[in-house]
């Protein structure tokens, strides 16, 4: 919503600001939108991996949603390790191999469905508990493991956003691109009146334009807002890291919990008493 708000307040300011001065309909130029969206659509699929421009796209109408990592998504992520780490501290690390091979089918996965609803936490929380069953249990190698997996994901999760913020920076010179072709153009008519010549020159400056405006107010803010994503995103990780690395540590589990509660951003960290009710409410 945040993005269809920001993008409405940027036509809406800017043809608010042009209609008393100029005519709209100069500015509909479907031909230069093809030459400018073309050429950049066509750079971003020949720099990047085909994951990385399909990730793009869908992340980028994602941006319509909003951040699935909430405050509501970090208390149900300490109350699954919370239950985890009480049941194999009450029953012994083998009880919740079951759960771990199978989340989908865990009672105790399933009670976080908004956790449970992202695969790649799902698997990054069963990977690591899997390999503590298995008798890893060496806190510095596996402490060294997990920020390597993290920073890896946090490097993937912002590639398409490094991309998108690529096309932004060729956009204005691809509104150039165009704005040269309309005066090409241009020069075949000068033997016609001035009011066909200025015709063929504002078309041509529509390109350069268009190039800038939907570099500075389009893609590059969703080159930001997904950024921010990936870091909210990885962010998360280490929570989990947090919660992973304190259990294994031989902290009890409310205070594994209390340590992955620290982790947690600044703005969606709930208190230490909201977190200890929901815990109550677990047991």
């Amino acid at each position: 919503m945040k993005a269809i708000v920001g993008t409405l307040v940027v036509i809406g300011t800017l043809l608010g600001g042009y209609l008393p001065h100029g005519s709209f309909g100069i500015l509909i130029q479907p031909l230069e939108v093809v030459i400018i969206c073309g050429g950049a659509i066509g750079a971003y699929i020949i720099a990047n991996p085909g994951w990385v421009v399909k990730a793009g796209f869908a992340n980028s109408l994602g941006l319509a949603k909003p951040d699935p990592v909430t405050q509501e998504m970090h208390m149900e992520l300490l109350g699954l390790m919370f239950r985890l780490f009480n049941k194999a501290r009450r029953e012994g690390l083998m009880s919740i191999e079951a759960d771990v091979e199978d989340p989908h089918s865990s009672e105790l996965f399933n009670s976080a469905p908004l956790v449970a609803a992202d695969h790649h936490a799902i698997d990054f929380i069963c990977d690591y508990l899997r390999l503590m069953i298995s008798g890893a249990s060496n806190p510095y190698q596996l402490e060294d493991l997990m920020i390597l997996e993290v920073d890896l994901h946090h490097h993937e999760a912002l590639m398409p956003s490094e991309a998108i913020a690529k096309v932004g920076e060729g956009l204005p010179a691809f509104g150039i691109v165009a704005a040269v072709l309309g005066i090409i153009v241009t020069m075949t008519y000068l033997d016609a009146g001035p009011m066909e010549i200025a015709h063929h020159m504002s078309v041509a400056l529509v390109g350069t334009f268009l190039g800038i405006l939907f570099a500075y107010g389009f893609i590059a803010p969703i080159s930001s807002d997904l950024a921010n994503r990936a870091n909210s995103g990885s962010a998360f990780y280490g929570v989990i890291k947090t919660c992973l690395m304190a259990n294994l540590n031989g902290y009890a589990p409310q205070v594994a919990v209390e340590f992955g509660r620290k982790a947690i951003p600044g703005k969606l960290r709930p208190s230490f008493k909201e977190v200890d009710e929901f815990l109550q409410s677990q047991k």
